[in-house]
C-alpha cells in the first residue's frame, strides 16, 4: 500500500509538472506570436502608407529640395546614413572590442582585489553599465558641447560619428564581454598548454569562438545608429546636401523622416522613407553577416 501511495503521489507530481511546462511553453509561444504580430502590423502600416512614394521615379535618386516643402527624394540622406554608419562603426568597434577583451581576459583576475588598478577596473565596469542606460539626447548634448563647440568640428559627419560612437560603445563592450565569457575556459588552457602566449590565445582562439556574439553587438549598434535622431539632431546639422568631407554636415534617413513627419506633415513621404530605412537595415545586417563568415573562416584557419 505504501508503494502504491508513493507511486500515485509521484505520478501526480509528474502530471502537475507536465501541465506547468505546457502552460509555460504556451505563454512563451503567445508572447512570441504577439511580438511578431506587432512587427507585422507596423511593417504593413508603413508599407501601405509609403509604397506609392517609393515606386515614383526619382524618389531614390534625387535629393530633398530643402526648406519645409517636403519635395524631392532621399538620395543624399541614404548616402549620408551609409557614411555615418561606416564612420561610427569604425570608431566604436575596435575600442569596444579591445576594452571588453581587457576587462575579461586581463582584468578579470583583479576583480575583488585591492589596490588602485582593481578599483579603476571596477569603476570602468560600473561606468559601462551606467552609460548603457543613459538617454541618447545626453550623448547628443555631450557631442555638441565637446565635438561641435569645444573642438570646433562644427555640425559635421566627424562630430556625429564621434558622438554616435560614444552612444554605441557601451553596447559593444557589454555584448563582447558576454560573448567572451561564453568561451569555455578549457580552450584557453589548451592553447596556453601548447605554448601560445595570452595574446595569441585571445586573438587565435577566444575571439574567433566569440565572434558571433561580437557581431551581434555590432548589428545592434548599426540598427541604433541608423534609427537614431536625437544625437544627430544636435551634431550633424540637418543639411539636405551630400557631405563632401568629414567636416561637412548632412541628414540621415531617420532625421529626414522626423523632419517630414513633424515639420512638413508629409506623412506619405515619411512612410516611404521608413520603408527604405527598414530595407537598409536588413541589407546592412546581411552584409555584416557575410563579412563575419569570411572573417571567421580566415581566423579559424590560423588555429
Amino acid at each position: 500500500m505504501a508503494k502504491s501511495g508513493i507511486s500515485s503521489r509521484a505520478r501526480s507530481n509528474i502530471n502537475r509538472r507536465h501541465w506547468i511546462q505546457r502552460i509555460a511553453f504556451g505563454v512563451l509561444w503567445l508572447a512570441g506570436a504577439v511580438a511578431i504580430a506587432a512587427l507585422v502590423v507596423v511593417i504593413f502600416y508603413v508599407f501601405r502608407g509609403g509604397f506609392a512614394e517609393v515606386i515614383e521615379p526619382g524618389f531614390l535618386t534625387t535629393q530633398p529640395r530643402g526648406g519645409l516643402s517636403g519635395e524631392g527624394g532621399i538620395s543624399t540622406t541614404i548616402v549620408t546614413t551609409l557614411y555615418l554608419v561606416i564612420l561610427t562603426i569604425l570608431i566604436a568597434t575596435p575600442l569596444g572590442v579591445f576594452a571588453a577583451v581587457y576587462l575579461v581576459e586581463y582584468a578579470g583576475e583583479m576583480q575583488g582585489g585591492r589596490g588602485l588598478l582593481p578599483r579603476l577596473v571596477a569603476v570602468a565596469r560600473f561606468g559601462v553599465e551606467t552609460l548603457a542606460g543613459v538617454p541618447s539626447i545626453i550623448f547628443g548634448l555631450f557631442g555638441y558641447a565637446l565635438f561641435v563647440s569645444a573642438l570646433h568640428f562644427g555640425f559635421s559627419l566627424l562630430s556625429a560619428g564621434l558622438a554616435g560612437a560614444c552612444l554605441i560603445l557601451p553596447v559593444i563592450i557589454r555584448t563582447t564581454e558576454e560573448a567572451l565569457l561564453t568561451v569555455p575556459k578549457s580552450y584557453r588552457e589548451a592553447s596556453l598548454a601548447l605554448g601560445a602566449t595570452q595574446w595569441q590565445t585571445v586573438w587565435g582562439v577566444v575571439l574567433p569562438t566569440a565572434l558571433p556574439g561580437v557581431i551581434t553587438g555590432v548589428i545592434l549598434s548599426v540598427g541604433r545608429v541608423v534609427s537614431e535622431t536625437a544625437v544627430f539632431y544636435v551634431t550633424l546639422g540637418g543639411s539636405y546636401r551630400l557631405p563632401t568631407s568629414l567636416l561637412s554636415g548632412g541628414r540621415t534617413m531617420a532625421l529626414h523622416l522626423y523632419y517630414l513627419a513633424m515639420d512638413t506633415r508629409a506623412f506619405n513621404k515619411a512612410m516611404a522613407t521608413g520603408i527604405v530605412l527598414v530595407v537598409s537595415i536588413v541589407l546592412i545586417n546581411l552584409c555584416i553577416n557575410l563579412l563575419t563568415n569570411r572573417l571567421r573562416k580566415r581566423l579559424g584557419g590560423q588555429l
